[in-house]
């Protein structure tokens, strides 16, 4: 099936896919036009309600409009930090003579993916399976019934009106041959989303697991880390996974790798060096030259990353990495209520990176006599300008070995890395910030939770676990009304019913929140949300979990790849796992292992794209151990565990008497104990985490 889409009906032009960063404008209060976007609440959208292409946001009445005028629709995607989106927005929406050739032969639907990511996935799943290019913007051309016809990203005015102009005379041509065109595309939609169940759990073994990182050995940079590649993303949950692998398996390359990798990332441009978080990804294969958007969804992860590989490689750089990114996120991207914003743009002032690069004069206006020293540091030097003498800052010497080359002690540079940060951070937050898309996402707000979990885990700092409880409130209070969650939350906005990762994230991190808390109101908000999925979202022929829980759209999209966010079906197969060893519940577990069983080949196929379901792969396939810690000192004592990272171990605990299996008799009103179980069964119990750790080596 999937050969027939390699020939597109319609003639697919080839044009260079780009990347998305956005492009700031200053707008007159009086407008020429002004189109259906004005009453919408999202950024992205509002950004192009004064177009003379009439736009309509996504709904039923569009699509019924474009059947009652038997219009073709198009579909235009981006989101607000998209820079080639409004490029062509400026060369070619804006364009009165482009516009009437739209206003008179389509329903134009403009959609920010942030908001609509079911309608997202349809249409990228579409543009792959043709061979062409996907990403953002996203340009696709329907029948009224939403099935696609043709479909591409970024176009120049000129190519363009040929799109238009050839599409619309093959319609009118020969609409039948479009109907049946467009209803093989959907068919293949659908096929591409299917999953053949199995129940065949012997395909879950250790040398599975040890041949699927071994074919993604061949794609490492070894030198520069992550995977080889013009542009690198940092996708952390291939990191984490490699991690425990290496961890686990006792592979010295895998860690080393990931070490590599994680050193290289916050040395490189790609990290802020001066205010912290992470931009979006690296246009070169350095993680030097940065696209400057900070997402929110980038930089959750990150806590989470280099949280947990603090408490393996013991690096100070890594805490710090992680202090100074949510010192970023609490000043530039919290709402004042609790939650926490999308995404800020990349440009300022209508240029890219403006207010994140440096010319070497102001530096020495800034710096004066720390100018030089500075410079070395960070590599501020001809060779390595951004552009006409501007610099995005990026270290190339450890601290240790840039000390003994310049002569000056840690303590000393430490101290000049400080001052240097507090210098520029006062003049940078002098210049026009960049723009920030205010929508506060649920799901991308509950991979914070779980970022601000594990920087509690691994630092002990009462601050962080705050922090995600305190968005927790916010979700609970803003997000979830009658028993449903919204994907995003804007005061006065539409709110849309929530996606299958909205529910799987947030039961996730409320997981997570009651693994340190031990508090079981978080484990009973985990059940209901997970009930909620089975109830709403299960697909029973895959025993999988569709993006969205109605049949509104073209094909109904089963997400099981990681991206730059991980899968929502991997996530749910954790949670249910994680249920199962904390409930005892075989069903539970029985599931996650026939999820995980049906993606092998997959896997198999692709490793790097699969990491989430690589996690619980490893957790299936290695011994797994709970540890029960029982008693009124229960809560410190987890803490101390949670600070050992030791890989394929749930650590719960109880502070008085409860009925779930792991703690059910095991209260004492005078002491409190540490059960190390596998498999339902459990040691002795005893007193300390060191005895407890050393149970685990001797199990």
């Amino acid at each position: 099936m999937r050969r027939l889409f390699y020939v597109n009906f319609f003639l697919v032009l080839l044009f260079f896919a780009f990347s998305c960063r956005e492009k700031v404008r200053t707008r007159s209060e009086v407008y020429e036009y002004t189109n259906d976007l004005a009453n919408e609440t999202s950024p992205y959208l509002l950004q192009h309600a004064h177009n003379p292409v009439n736009w309509r946001p996504w709904s039923k009445e569009a699509l019924e409009k474009a059947k009652k005028e038997n219009k073709l629709v198009l579909v235009s995607i981006g989101y607000s930090s998209c820079h080639w989106c409004h490029v062509m927005e400026e060369e070619t929406f804006e364009d009165e003579e482009v516009a009437e050739i739209m206003n008179e032969n389509f329903i134009s639907i403009k959609v920010d993916r942030e908001e609509r990511p079911d309608i997202d996935n349809i249409y990228q799943t579409f543009v792959r399976l043709i061979n062409s290019n996907s990403g953002w913007p996203l340009n696709v051309i329907t029948l009224p019934n939403g099935k696609p016809l043709y479909g591409n990203t970024y176009h120049t005015k000129d190519q363009w009106k040929q799109v238009l102009s050839k599409v619309t005379v093959m319609y009118k041509n020969n609409p039948e041959k479009a109907a049946e065109y467009s209803d093989m595309v959907a068919r293949g939609i659908q096929e591409a989303n299917l999953i053949q169940p199995t129940a065949d759990f012997g395909l879950l073994n250790k040398e599975a697991l040890q041949k699927i990182v071994e074919s993604w050995k061949s794609f490492w940079d070894l030198e520069w880390g992550g995977d080889q590649g013009v542009q690198k993303f940092m996708i952390p949950i291939n990191l984490s996974f490699l991690m425990d692998y290496g961890l686990l398996v006792k592979d010295d390359l895998a860690k080393a790798h990931v070490k590599n990798t994680l050193d290289k990332i916050i040395s490189g441009g790609i990290y802020d060096h001066i205010g912290g978080g992470f931009f979006r990804y690296s246009t070169d294969s350095n993680w030097k030259a940065p696209h400057f958007e900070k997402m929110l969804y980038d930089n959750a992860q990150a806590l989470s990353l280099y949280s947990k590989a603090f408490t393996v490689y013991n690096e100070l750089e890594y805490r710090n990495s992680v202090l100074e990114t949510i010192a970023f996120l609490e000043r530039e991207m919290k709402h004042p209520e609790g939650g926490y914003y999308a995404a800020l743009d990349a440009d300022s002032e209508g240029e890219e990176g403006k207010f994140y690069i440096w010319g070497k004069e102001e530096l020495k206006s800034v710096l004066k006599k720390d100018f030089e020293l500075f410079a070395k540091y960070y590599n501020v030097k001809a060779e390595n300008a951004w552009e006409e003498d501007t610099y995005v800052l990026h270290i190339l010497a450890k601290d240790s070995d840039f000390s003994k080359e310049n002569h000056i002690s840690r303590n000393d540079l430490d101290s000049a890395k400080k001052y240097w940060k507090e210098q520029l951070m006062e003049a940078r937050m002098k210049r026009v910030p960049p723009g920030l898309d205010d929508k506060i996402i649920t799901s991308w707000n509950a991979l914070l939770i779980n970022g601000f979990v594990d920087a509690y885990k691994a630092f002990g700092q009462n601050s962080h676990l705050e922090k995600a409880e305190a968005i927790f409130k916010f979700l609970t209070e803003k997000s979830y009304r009658n028993g449903e969650l919204v994907h995003s939350y804007k005061k006065g906005g539409r709110h849309i019913s929530g996606f299958l990762e909205d529910y799987a994230f947030l039961a996730d991190a409320s997981l997570n929140l009651y693994g340190v808390t031990l508090d079981e109101s978080y484990l009973d908000f985990a059940r209901t949300l997970i009930e909620k999925v089975q109830d709403q979202f299960l697909d029973k022929v895959s025993g999988m979990y569709h993006f969205n829980r109605n049949d509104e759209l073209i094909a109904r999209i089963i997400k099981t790849d990681d991206g730059v966010l991980p899968s929502p079906n991997a996530v749910m197969a954790h949670n249910l796992f994680a249920l199962g060893h904390i409930l005892y519940d075989a069903d539970f577990l029985e599931k996650s292992k026939s999820m995980l069983s049906s993606m092998i080949p997959s896997i198999e196929e692709s490793a790097a794209s699969y990491s989430q379901w690589n996690a619980l792969l490893l957790h299936n396939t290695f011994p797994y151990y709970e540890i029960a810690v029982v008693g009124k000192n229960a809560t410190p004592l987890v803490s101390n565990l949670n600070q050992k990272n030791v890989p394929n171990t749930l650590v719960v605990g109880s502070v008085s008497e409860s009925d779930f299996p792991l703690f059910k008799d095991r209260f004492k009103e005078s002491s409190t104990f540490i059960y190390v179980c596998q498999n339902s069964t459990c040691k002795l119990p005893v007193k300390t985490v060191e005895e407890a750790l050393a149970q685990l080596q001797d199990f």
